[in-house]
């Protein structure tokens, strides 16, 4: 057995050991491409005995880079004994949305939580028995080591990792929980009710239910959910409390757009409304006069800044926002400290501000490049090419339900933006690359975290599980994956017009 010093703290390591082994119960790495060497995410200054660079160690770092002592945390063996240096993981901001909410007819009669599991982020608040909001919370998912996307997580769980994902996942919101229960001066052990929201995958993950259905087409889910069961059963530190997790409408609309739904309101309102949750993954909803439409597509990491070369979540030290003044970029650093990233509403901003200047025109080349954004951040020509074909998903998926219900853009009443990504992002610039349609962005509403708000309201008020449980029965799931109207429109949608 040799030893590693890991940012100070001696660690027994067995040879041979891979250091994101070693370094994943600090959960400090970003692994968007779950550890397989492509993203170039996972660096770690490393000296001692450990394995020759990689090829894919070459590929990501610069000779001067590696003769720094800069490795591949997911490719670097420990042969004997090592030092190894992490950066500390700055603060996140996560958005937990749940204030201004009635009981009406709790799931709890003690405190109560909701806890919104998004692929990124987890979300949490905590509530007394009179529906007063005592704490919230919020942390990066901790399922990330397995990579950025449910896609790589539910490969992992396939590969043996299900028992690791649920633990982990698990662990997060445990610690979420207590997080919340030392604000209110609480022990958690007195939470008797939680609703558990998230998407399809993230609530097959959590539950250790078998996901091979969701890894292949038809992409039948065998489970969607809408049932309780006890806190015990998910190894939360709250065993005696009641858990809803709410219903999926299908294997990749999850019950974070049920709840989504739900907060929004759009289905109680006249008139044909969309609602779009932009994330990881795009889950779009039409109401129309009755008519439920739904639909999911793969936006994949970039919105979240995964898929970027200095790309980050939304923490301290990340370009959130972008204007031009002068003819020149202005950028606002979360935190207001050195900037070292940028996250999806920053790399929004700065297309279009980078299309206003010329230096990127509407089919995406970017001349010169890379952009300079701010200090050492910037954008690559590949970082573009990640916006734009997420944007296109998105934009895709909206133009493909319209199209469906046999609508226009131009007789909705109103776009419901939801999620974290949607809260902080600018609509004019979001409208200006394409990724809202540009004529309804005087028809947006900013949600914030509905899934989250939703699930409170679940928690709140049971009675609203019945509404939320006959919404998914009465949708129509649309199959972006075999749409013709969606495939021309992913096309189109891939210029900055």
């Amino acid at each position: 057995m040799a030893t590693a010093m890991v940012n100070g703290i001696s660690r027994p390591v067995s040879p041979g050991t891979l250091l994101s082994q070693l370094l994943a119960p600090d959960a400090q790495l970003e692994t968007p491409c779950g550890g397989r060497g492509r993203c170039g995410k996972c660096r770690v200054i490393a000296r001692g005995e450990l394995s020759e660079p990689s090829e894919e160690e070459k590929r990501c770092l610069s000779e001067e880079e590696l003769a720094r002592g800069l490795r591949l945390a997911c490719c670097t063996r420990a042969l004997g004994d090592c030092e190894i240096s992490t950066t500390a993981a700055a603060k996140a901001h996560v958005l937990a949305d749940g204030d201004g909410l009635e009981p009406v007819h709790p799931l709890f009669s003690r405190y109560g939580a909701a806890v919104d599991i998004g692929t990124t982020t987890l979300a949490a608040c905590l509530y007394g028995a009179d529906g007063s909001l005592l704490a919230r919370a919020g942390c990066m998912n901790p399922q990330a080591p397995w990579g950025a996307d449910v896609i790589s997580r539910i490969s992992a769980a396939l590969e043996g990792q299900g028992p690791a994902l649920a633990q982990s996942v698990r662990g997060g919101i445990n610690g979420l929980l207590a997080e919340m229960a030392a604000q209110a001066g609480i022990s958690v052990h007195q939470l008797d009710g939680l609703v558990i929201t998230g998407n399809t995958a993230m609530l097959y993950l959590l539950t250790e239910t078998d996901p091979e259905c969701l890894s292949h087409a038809p992409f039948a889910a065998t489970d969607l959910f809408g049932r309780r069961l006890a806190g015990r059963n998910l190894g939360l530190d709250c065993p005696d409390a009641v858990v809803y997790l709410p219903p999926c409408f299908a294997a990749f609309v999850g019950a974070d757009t049920s709840t989504a739904l739900l907060a929004s309101g759009i289905t109680r309102q006249p008139g044909i409304r969309l609602l779009a949750d932009i994330g990881t993954n795009g889950e779009i909803a039409l109401w129309d006069s009755g008519r439920l439409l739904c639909c999911s597509t793969a936006a994949g990491p970039a919105f979240e800044g995964a898929g970027l070369s200095m790309g980050m979540p939304g923490r301290d030290g990340a370009v959130d926002r972008v204007r031009l003044q002068n003819g020149a970029l202005q950028a606002h650093v979360l935190g207001d400290g050195k900037p070292v990233g940028i996250c999806g509403s920053g790399g929004v901003d700065a297309l279009a501000c980078l299309l206003e200047t010329g230096q990127l025109d509407e089919t995406g080349l970017l001349d010169p490049a890379p952009a300079v954004i701010c200090g050492p951040v910037s954008l690559t020509q590949k970082d573009v090419r990640a916006i734009q074909l997420a944007k296109s998903a998105v934009a895709a998926g909206m133009e493909t339900l319209v199209q469906t219900a046999h609508r226009s853009f131009e007789q909705l009443e109103e776009l419901a933006v939801a999620g974290g990504f949607g809260s902080y992002l600018d609509v004019e610039s979001a409208g200006r690359i394409g990724l809202l349609p540009a004529q309804l962005t005087d028809r947006v509403r900013v949600l914030g975290n509905a899934a989250l708000r939703g699930a409170a309201m679940l928690l709140l008020d049971q009675s609203l599980a019945g509404l939320c449980e006959e919404l998914t029965r009465q949708a129509e799931v649309v199959d972006l994956s075999c749409d013709p109207v969606f495939m021309q429109a992913y096309t189109d949608c891939m210029f900055f017009e």
